[in-house]
């Protein structure tokens, strides 16, 4: 036997083991957590700051005066606001007057945003199937209407329905047998309100084509394709490709447009030179008229208050939509 046989074999070490997880999760973190826990809090600081003085104050003072009677006494100080409990609610939501206004705006509002959605989809969907230039004009056009001031718009939307010098009467009285020359658009409540909801979806309509159109380009042309290919028409496309991905799009334009629409208030109070009869009111005109008309700013602040309520259960239907589509992403 050789010295080389004789030589005792090195020992080769154990591989090591990984720790098992419940022992990697017991370790604790160290210096990330505890160090960034308070840098997002601070730098929304001055953002929440912001909104507490210019949001915060407002809400808390329409709060307190929804529950006080206050009015001209109240305001110059020859009387102290005395706290009147729910009387202000009570007052209202006993108003038949008050429940009329509820559902014109509910009314107004779902005609604004239907009419919205469908004509700001249509508009997005044929963006895609025209040329450049075409595309490019139309989106000038689009944020050139989208920025123009609301008193302007409604101005000329004032001219355009004027019973005597509008140019849609005369135009329309061109028509074979129509006569418009002198018709008031305004004389009744379901024709003027047509024609403020039509102002409103004009002004609207810019903001949802934009953003639905930005949304068309991350469908992806390979599930068009194959649905095509297993026989679905252009409905067919659309209905189950296109519009389940711009679903949560959809579900946030329509929320917004429902806030929006709900608190139309300048369309309203310029198109009837300040003073919306009956049949045009809307909460925010109510309101206004409760408060500044009336000279009851407690019951003014309630019916504002009821309204904020009523937009809040919207927002919780929109955070609920929300949190299905993110839990079945």
């Amino acid at each position: 036997m050789s010295a080389a046989d004789t030589t005792t074999p090195a020992k080769v070490p154990p591989p090591r083991q990984a720790p098992p997880p419940s022992a990697v999760a017991r370790q604790p973190r160290r210096g990330r957590t505890s160090a960034g826990s308070g840098t997002p809090w601070l730098l929304l600081a001055p953002c929440l700051l912001i909104l507490a003085l210019v949001l915060g104050y407002p809400l808390v003072r329409l709060v307190t005066l929804s529950f006080q009677e206050f009015g001209q006494s109240q305001l110059w100080g020859f009387k102290p606001a005395e706290s009147v409990g729910f009387d202000n609610f009570s007052k209202v939501l006993g108003d038949s007057e008050f429940w009329a206004v509820v559902v014109r705006t509910v009314v107004f509002a779902a005609g604004c945003v239907i009419f919205t959605m469908v004509a700001g989809m249509l508009i997005a969907l044929l963006l895609q199937r025209v040329s450049g230039w075409v595309k490019t004009l139309v989106n000038i056009a689009l944020v050139a209407s989208w920025g123009m001031p609301i008193i302007v718009a409604t101005t000329v939307f004032k001219w355009l329905f004027d019973a005597d010098y509008g140019i849609l009467n005369a135009l329309l009285s061109k028509l074979p047998g129509v006569e418009m020359v002198g018709h008031n658009w305004f004389a009744s409540g379901p024709q003027g309100l047509a024609v403020i909801m039509l102002l409103v979806v004009w002004g609207a309509v810019p903001f949802v084509v934009i953003t639905l159109s930005a949304g068309l380009t991350q469908v992806p042309a390979e599930l068009e394709e194959a649905a095509r290919l297993d026989g679905a028409g252009a409905w067919g496309v659309f209905r189950f490709v296109t519009l389940p991905i711009l679903k949560p799009i959809i579900v946030m334009l329509t929320t917004l447009s429902v806030i929006w629409d709900m608190g139309v208030f300048p369309q309203v109070f310029v198109m009837r030179n300040g003073h919306p009869e009956a049949e045009f009111q809307l909460l925010t005109t109510y309101s206004y008229d409760r408060a500044f008309v009336v000279n009851d700013y407690a019951q003014g602040s309630a019916i504002a208050l009821l309204t904020v309520l009523l937009l809040l259960g919207v927002v919780a239907v929109y955070m609920r939509q929300m949190l299905k589509i993110g839990e079945v992403e």
